[in-house]
């Protein structure tokens, strides 16, 4: 494997934890959290702070942009003793799952925490989102409307 490859998959992998941690149910990333300890000790960059970012969006997905609105986020950056530098965004006003966000992100790029953060925090969050998007997927297809066949029989 090349060195571009493995800066492409490291990077991909940092992409997929900061997109799950942020998405994550704040008390069940505390708890997890909490159930790795020890932590190791870390020095607060940017205490989490509290701001709003602008949303944009595209008709259809594929159109020209738009601004949609406004969302709250929260935002920390950490520093390890090691000096791997960490940060956190998360919607809402979660100032302690920011910072514990940031710290995640500082140890997974410690080749000594990677594996042990994928197996306790980052795959059973990803458990848990597939099972919550498995679930919204149902109630929505328990609503489906089959129009051509309502039509066929109004006809009829």
């Amino acid at each position: 494997m090349s060195c571009s490859e493995l800066n492409t998959e490291a990077i991909e992998r940092r992409r997929r934890w900061l997109s799950l941690l942020a998405k994550a149910p704040a008390p069940r990333l505390d708890s997890l959290w909490q159930a790795l300890e020890p932590a190791p000790s870390y020095t607060i960059l940017r205490q989490p702070e509290i701001g709003l970012i602008m949303l944009q969006g595209r008709i259809s997905g594929t159109g020209a942009p738009f601004c949609a609105g406004e969302m709250t986020v929260t935002r920390a950056a950490v520093r390890l003793a090691s000096g791997e530098v960490g940060f956190g965004y998360v919607g809402g006003r979660q100032a302690k799952q920011a910072e514990i966000v940031a710290v995640i992100d500082a140890l997974g790029q410690r080749d000594d925490w990677r594996e042990r953060l994928e197996a306790e925090i980052v795959a059973p969050l990803a458990r848990e989102a597939e099972a919550r998007h498995r679930l919204i997927a149902a109630r929505a297809a328990a609503t489906k409307v089959e129009f051509f066949t309502v039509a066929r029989e109004a006809g009829t």
